[in-house]
């Protein structure tokens, strides 16, 4: 095992301990670059956003005389998007650099960046196909093991239908992998698909697109530098995505931009803050109404932004006016007169930005947080301004473009959604016979005795897939219970309910795993057989788009070929359809070179699909030139200045309307009227019609610059451009392929075409020429009318702390969705709190990654942070007589148990406990390491701690509770 090669760590009782890690003596330049893996064969050079550079003389020599060719690729951790620098000898990746041209990092390397060389040359890789065979794993051929894989699913298939095979996803796909993932679940005939998104940002993609029209980050991370104030909800970008942090450190340090940072834990972002609030975990809309509380007193909102673009904000008024400070203090813990000096500081620095990440967003009434930001925002005119804006924040590499390629249980790429409309649309785009189409899919009689086509129904999402397995079958509102899951780069052990996890695979027919790196599904299971694990490549190890968190589309290098007898995740699909005897239909667009699908072509066909969202401005040829040309776009607005892409945003940011012929430039704010549509600016999206209630939804007195239409109109059709004259600009060609969509020469048919489903973009083309966005000019609305909560509410978490808080504030009635009976009131109604006194809430470190497997298996990393840990206050360490580093049973509510090292410290309040959720190759106590396949096992193995979280899910979404629930600690 690796030894630390310091004594120095964080572990003392006071805040200050926070940085003590970094801040133990005797540490020279050497040994930092060599503990951050910033070595030869590491990074070259590390830099702030100001260009400052810490490098080393003779690397560099070395590198100009050995480097034959340089690769510019992508990191594949976070969702920053850093560029990395590709030194090849002959082939070989010897050396690794930094981008200094990227708009994005700037030269900057987070740990797990500067060590993704180790990660694609990593020893402890998948090498080639295994199998378990009586309780060992034995290697096996690509043919024979998709042979035997696709006969089992078959199989299955025949007998309990194809929505028994679960397809799960990958936030680590390219964009191409993605939509193909998601079109091969299409043609297999289940919605059964989904991917990391949905237990990390799924409620914010509810929340925000149901409050102004899409449920992505509005603006980026560069433009934080033009925010006059910072407000951070359960975010550490400081150990999630390190080089954002840059970005924010740049505004506090250039504009005096006062940072706040809310959160149960003192985390190392909060050792920037100007102002830490520490609040209860699950309390955040009782938090924000607070805030909002001394706004709406002191008349501190935006009056004329709300008369023209937000509706529905009297009756978040009505709520707010309950949450006075004795309230709030009694329900969060925050103090409120520090609430009322945020609430003045967001007052007199605006425009402000507001963050929020994970801590916010996992949580049974995630989506209400979420609302809850977005509302904040709106009330003080915050959102559509360069400086302001909901700064989502996302954890996986493209977890966004996975996302808007729609490999979701609910939608089609591109939010489509399941209706008959998405699917005709989608047929469209692949030139697929519907009706065929229809008939890969089950039916089943629904409770009103009718046939159900479950094309059109939700599939069981990746958090509730364990209860496709062990839900009674008369429960599930499908044809039968999940027998085959194919867990394709994803970690299980970052999902909760680990322990019924490990039963419901036992259960199975068949698991597949498919990845670089076994995971914890290769051990957590305890079969004798039917397994398959199935090399896949790393990204670096292949070429293709990406998309970061502010939406920007960048284009990967491939770096290596393929080690050993890994294949890139496209070819192992293609491989998998023609064994399933789908592949010349699913690919009649796409070139297929051997077995390997030209990924290209299906960059230009998602290009002439995602009509909804604008990625269709987006080609091949524009990412590959925005990737060569990085360094001339602006650091700060992303727009090129001068040069083969001047005007345009850095990546092309969603929505870049029309096709890549129409030139758009793409959009780096969201909402922004200040900038005509043509050049990126646009209103809300009208999505929620134009009156509720007799009021007007959409803008009043708003509008983009250059708007031939001087107030609020819906979303384009032919019959509006028609009605207004605008139908004439509409050429021959475009005019053809609308009525190809309508199916009819009748006018009224053709009237009914949308600017969504119109393949030949010729509404939007038209829309934009006349100045307006495509997608119409609405008001935000704070009132979501089709959620639980139309007005968001505080609920008290299901494992509560607090009975009386409980009855004052209840969680809603159980209820099924989503396929799956889903327990809210029945599990809240029991009091826990005697026997399991502790919150427990979970979260990032800065050495690894997600599930860990990958970044455990890297030695770099690993040296970094050996050990899984609890972090104690020090009050509650005494009161149980544990001393700081011993080992400590911590048990959960519901049966399970993790055995880890207390961490004492200060950092977290007192009655709350922090575990990272990153480790894995333990079980109860149990060590693992012998159950995996020889010579894969990662350096670092640790108890997983969803080990002991509980049950707890969205009321929209399904999100996964992580954030609050409660355990006892003893000592071991």
């Amino acid at each position: 095992m690796l030894r630390k090669k310091t004594n120095g760590v964080a572990r003392g009782p006071r805040l200050s301990s926070a940085g003590a890690e970094l801040g133990t003596a005797a540490i020279d330049r050497r040994t930092f670059l060599k503990r951050s893996g910033l070595t030869l064969g590491g990074a070259a050079a590390v830099s702030t956003l100001s260009g400052g550079m810490v490098q080393r003389a003779e690397a560099q020599t070395a590198a100009a005389a050995g480097a034959l060719e340089t690769k510019k690729t992508v990191c594949t951790h976070c969702a920053v998007g850093c560029t990395v620098i590709a030194e090849l000898d002959h082939g070989v990746w010897t050396r690794q650099g930094v981008g200094i041209d990227s708009p994005f990092s700037v030269g900057g390397h987070c740990a797990k960046g500067a060590a993704v060389r180790e990660h694609a040359h990593g020893d402890r890789r998948l090498k080639h196909p295994m199998k378990l065979v009586g309780g060992k794993w034995q290697r096996v051929s690509w043919e024979d093991a998709i042979n035997e894989i696709g006969d089992k699913m078959l199989e299955v298939r025949d007998n309990a239908g194809p929505d028994s095979v679960y397809w799960l996803g990958s936030a680590k796909h390219s964009n191409e992998q993605a939509y193909l993932m998601r079109k091969f679940a299409a043609y297999w005939g289940t919605n059964n698909v989904d991917h990391q998104a949905r237990i990390c940002h799924s409620t914010t993609v509810a929340g925000v697109a149901n409050t102004w029209g899409y449920g992505a980050m509005t603006n980026c991370f560069n433009d934080i530098h033009n925010s006059r104030a910072i407000i951070l909800f359960g975010s550490n970008p400081a150990e999630a995505h390190p080089v954002s942090l840059l970005h924010l450190l740049k505004a506090k340090e250039e504009n005096n931009a006062p940072l706040i940072v809310c959160d149960p834990r003192f985390t190392r972002t909060a050792a920037h803050a100007d102002e830490f609030v520490r609040f209860r975990p699950g309390t955040d809309v009782a938090l924000v109404w607070g805030i909002l509380w001394h706004i709406f007193k002191n008349g501190w909102e935006d009056k004329d932004y709300i008369r023209r673009r937000v509706w529905g904000m009297d009756q978040i008024k009505q709520e707010v006016s309950k949450w006075t400070p004795d309230e709030v203090e009694r329900v969060t813990g925050a103090p409120g007169s520090q609430l009322e000096r945020v609430a003045q500081t967001l007052a007199n620095n605006r425009p402000a930005t507001l963050v929020w990440c994970m801590g916010g967003t996992q949580h049974t009434n995630g989506s209400s947080n979420t609302r809850a930001y977005s509302i904040l925002q709106l009330a003080l005119g915050n959102i559509g301004k360069e400086g302001g804006g909901a700064n989502i924040f996302r954890g996986h590499d493209n977890v966004q473009g996975a996302t808007d390629l729609g490999v979701l249980a609910d939608t089609l790429p591109g939010y489509y959604g399941l209706s008959a409309g998405a699917w005709a649309h989608w047929s469209r785009v692949w030139e697929e016979d519907l009706d065929w189409m229809k008939g890969r899919f089950a039916t089943m009689k629904g409770k009103n005795g009718k046939n159900k086509a479950m094309m059109n129904q939700t599939g069981i999402p990746v958090s509730r897939w364990i209860d496709g397995v062990l839900e009674a079958k008369e429960n599930l509102e499908q044809p039968d219970n999940t027998k085959v899951m194919v867990f394709w780069g994803h970690a299980p052990n970052s999902q909760t309910r680990l322990p019924e996890m490990r039963k419901a695979m036992s259960m199975l027919d068949m698991l597949v795993v498919v990845d670089p790196y076994p995971t914890m599904s290769a051990v957590l299971q305890d079969r004798q057989d039917g397994v398959y694990l199935l090399p896949a490549t790393t990204q670096f190890e292949t070429y293709g788009s990406v998309t970061a968190s502010n939406r920007s589309i960048q284009w990967r290098e491939k770096v290596i070929e393929p080690l050993f007898e890994s294949k890139v995740d496209h070819e192992i699909m293609y491989l998998l359809a023609k064994k399933l005897g789908f592949a010349d239909r699913m690919f009649r667009n796409i070139k297929v070179e051997g077995d390997i699908p030209l990924v290209e072509d299906v960059t230009r066909e998602w290009n002439r699909g995602m009509w909804t969202i604008g990625m269709t401005g987006q080609s091949p040829e524009r990412l590959k030139s925005h990737m060569k040309y990085q360094h001339t776009f602006d650091k700060t607005s992303l727009r090129a200045v001068g040069g083969p892409h001047d005007g345009e945003f850095y990546g092309l940011p969603w929505p870049c309307w029309g096709t890549p012929e129409l030139g758009h430039p793409g959009s780096a704010v969201l909402y922004n009227t200040e900038i005509p549509v043509a050049k990126g600016g646009m209103g809300f999206r009208a999505r929620f019609g134009v009156e509720r209630n007799g009021e007007n939804l959409l803008a009043e007195d708003s509008y983009p610059v250059g708007s031939e239409i001087k107030d609020g109109y819906p979303e384009f059709t032919v019959g509006m451009l028609r009605g207004l004259g605008w139908d004439k600009d509409l050429t021959a060609e475009e005019m053809a392929a609308i009525k190809k969509v309508a199916g009819s020469e009748d006018q009224a048919a053709i009237d009914k075409v949308n600017w969504k489903v119109d393949l030949s973009g010729g509404i939007q083309r038209v829309a934009i020429k006349h100045g307006c966005a495509p997608y119409g000019n609405a008001k935000a609305r704070a009132v979501v009318w089709t959620f639980p909560d139309p007005v968001p509410l505080h609920r008290e978490p299901l494992y509560a702390p607090n009975r009386e808080l409980v009855a004052d504030y209840p969680t809603i009635a159980d209820k099924t969705f989503w396929r799956l009976p889903t327990a809210f009131e029945s599990i809240q109604k029991n009091d826990y709190s005697k026997d399991f006194p502790l919150i427990m809430t979970s979260g990032r470190l800065v050495e690894y990654e997600g599930g860990g497997d990958e970044t455990r298996s890297n030695p770099w990393l690993a040296e970094l942070q050996q050990e899984m840990f609890v972090e104690i206050n020090t009050y509650d360490a005494n009161n149980l007589g544990i001393r700081d580093k011993e080992q400590v049973w911590l048990y959960s509510p519901s049966g399970g148990k993790i055995k880890v090292a207390a961490m004492v410290t200060e950092r977290v309040g007192r009655g709350v406990v922090f575990t990272p959720f990153h480790f894995g190759g333990q079980f109860e106590g149990t060590d693992l390491r012998d159950k995996y396949p020889e010579g894969s096992d990662p350096i670092v193995l640790g108890e997983a701690c969803n080990t002991a979280q509980t049950y707890g899910y969205d009321m929209v979404t399904q999100m996964q509770e992580t954030k609050t629930t409660l355990c006892r600690i003893e000592r071991a």
